[in-house]
């Protein structure tokens, strides 16, 4: 019989939770078990294993970020778009490292065709379209600003621009200025 008050999405939320206090790799049934006090087997019933809970999180970042991003580009284009996208990622970075760390994690296809992911890389193609890019660029540039923020966004999460200057807004605003500079004139092969 499943334990009074827990229910998938409870736990699933505890979970993300926990990613954001200790680590996404630190989550596990076990210790989610620790956290409402009850037993490992009361949590079978809504949850397989440690990863079917880190799936379940790594949906929950997903589509939490896929909403972030939705309501920052509403009626923006261009740069404007460009830097209202990148600053969501990098705010929910921040703001949730653990669930960030969990909306990297492999899928597989049919659930990554599922997931909230697939209007990420609707939404970067739509930015992407007011620069006038077709395909096959369309998709190097996907993979460029996935690539941009991600790197820079997990170097500063880990402390690797905090020993220098300039300030690490200048930077994020020069990268986003750049990138913008080099979607209006993207090279032709």
């Amino acid at each position: 019989m499943p334990h009074a008050g827990l229910t998938t999405e409870r736990l699933t939320r505890a979970g993300a939770e926990l990613a954001d206090e200790v680590g996404f790799e630190q989550v596990t049934v076990s210790e989610l078990a620790r956290r409402f006090d009850v037993k490992v087997a009361s949590l079978y019933s809504h949850l397989k294993n440690s990863q079917d809970l880190k799936t379940r999180i790594a949906l929950l970042a997903l589509e939490e970020l896929a909403d972030r991003a939705a309501d920052a580009l509403a009626g923006r284009a261009g740069k404007d778009a460009l830097a209202a996208f990148a600053n969501v990622y990098r705010g929910y970075a921040r703001e949730h490292p653990g669930r960030y760390a969990a909306a990297q994690l492999r899928l597989d296809p049919e659930t990554a065709a599922a997931s909230a992911g697939v209007g990420h890389a609707q939404m970067t193609r739509a930015i992407l379209r007011g620069y006038d890019l077709t395909e096959p660029d369309q998709t190097h540039a996907v993979r460029l600003l996935g690539s941009v923020f991600h790197g820079y966004v997990s170097l500063e999460l880990g402390g690797g621009f905090s020993h220098s200057a300039p300030d690490t807004e200048e930077t994020w605003a020069r990268i986003l200025d750049a990138l913008d500079a080099l979607l209006r004139n993207w090279p032709t092969p």
